[in-house]
């Protein structure tokens, strides 16, 4: 990890002293996440509720740039320079990403699941296809037991994935399940929410740190 990539680490247990014991465990997700896409792999994660809001968040700043620029690959810009105007167009606006995968959307894939199948294995349907030895699952459950949530990650973990857990209370199910987790110092759902955001900001900016 970068000097500048800690700092970021830092500068959250002095914005929010809360949060302070969770800094190894925060550190931890990183290196997950960071050797993830180190080996080509992909972050697909999945929650309810607000924390399906939290992973489209999630995508949303690991796809684009967040607090910086973020250049292209130089194959990616070499290949846009063959494509005359349109090439011209897209360097000037594309931004390099991370992969991440949030498994709340899908609308026709999942209502169809939803409807022929099990409501409770909409992730797991999509993790079944989709995931990859290799590959890490971001789980974000307040209680860390929601179902569908649980049911996702024993997909995870039977594809030869890592599973890496954003939770509250006592960690519930999902805690034992996981790789690494983060248990915010809350146990009420809002409560747990807003420490969510902080941390998973925090995430996003070392990730941007150390890859851009």
């Amino acid at each position: 990890m970068k000097e500048s990539t800690r700092n970021i680490l830092i500068e959250l247990g002095e914005r929010y002293p809360a949060l302070q014991p969770l800094q190894a465990d925060i550190a931890a997700a990183f290196e997950m996440a960071q050797a993830c896409f180190e080996r080509g792999g992909r972050l697909y994660l999945c929650g309810n509720g607000g924390s399906a809001s939290d992973c489209e968040h999630i995508v949303g700043e690991l796809m684009k740039s967040f607090k910086k620029k973020r250049p292209l690959s130089s194959a990616l810009v070499d290949g846009l320079e063959q494509q005359g105007e349109e090439g011209r167009e897209l360097l000037e606006y594309l931004d390099g990403g991370l992969p991440a995968v949030s498994l709340c959307g899908h609308p026709a894939l999942s209502t169809a699941f939803i409807n022929d199948k099990n409501p409770l294995l909409t992730f797991a349907q999509q993790l079944s296809v989709w995931g990859e030895k290799g590959d890490v699952l971001l789980t974000l459950s307040t209680s860390g037991n929601s179902k569908n949530c649980v049911l996702a990650a024993a997909v995870a973990r039977a594809k030869g994935m890592q599973v890496l857990f954003l939770g509250g209370g006592n960690g519930g199910k999902l805690k034992g399940m996981s790789d690494v987790s983060i248990i915010v110092p809350e146990k009420e759902t809002y409560k747990v929410q807003e420490l969510h955001l902080p941390v998973y900001h925090c995430l996003c900016a070392m990730l941007e740190e150390e890859n851009f």
